[in-house]
C-alpha cells in the first residue's frame, strides 16, 4: 500500500512515538479523585476563635487612613491590587505621610478615575505628634 523509504519509516515511527509520549502525558496529567472531608469536629462556642475584620470593608467603620493603611488593608479598596498597595505604602515611606488623598496621583498606577473610585473609601487623618521624652525623677538622696 504505502511503498516507504527507509529513512521515512524511521521518521514516521518518531512521529507515532512522540503522539504516544504526548498521550501519555494527557492521561498521567489527570487529577485523582477528590479524597472524601474529614468529618468535621464540633467547636465550642467559647472555644472558637473570633473572625478577624475585613480588610476589604473600610467604609463600615469610616474611610480608611492612608497615613496608617497597611498593604494589607489597602490590597482590600476596589481597584487596587497587592502591587499597587506596596507602591502606595513605599511612597509614603519614601516621601512622608500623605497630606490629602490626591496625592496618590503621584504614586505610579494610579489616576483621577481611580482616585474618583477611591475617594469616599479614603482619608487622610493628620498625623499623631511624637511622644513626649519619658521623664525619670531622681532618688532624693542623689
Amino acid at each position: 500500500m504505502f511503498d516507504l523509504t527507509p529513512s521515512e519509516r524511521k521518521g514516521a515511527l518518531v512521529l507515532l512515538a512522540l503522539v504516544a509520549l504526548g498521550a501519555a502525558a494527557d492521561i498521567l496529567r489527570l487529577e485523582p479523585a477528590p479524597a472524601p472531608a474529614p468529618a468535621a469536629v464540633p467547636v465550642p462556642a467559647a472555644a472558637a476563635p473570633a473572625p478577624a475584620p475585613r480588610a476589604a470593608a473600610p467604609s463600615a467603620a469610616g474611610p480608611l487612613d492612608l497615613n496608617s493603611a497597611t498593604v494589607a488593608e489597602l490590597d482590600g479598596l476596589p481597584g487596587i491590587g497587592p502591587v499597587l498597595a506596596a507602591r502606595i505604602v513605599a511612597h509614603r515611606d519614601a516621601h512622608g505621610p500623605y497630606r490629602a488623598p490626591e496625592d496618590l496621583l503621584a504614586v505610579r498606577g494610579i489616576g483621577p478615575r481611580l482616585l474618583e473610585r477611591l475617594g469616599p473609601r479614603v482619608t487622610v487623618r493628620a498625623p499623631r505628634s511624637p511622644a513626649a521624652p519619658l521623664q525619670f525623677a531622681r532618688p532624693a538622696g542623689e
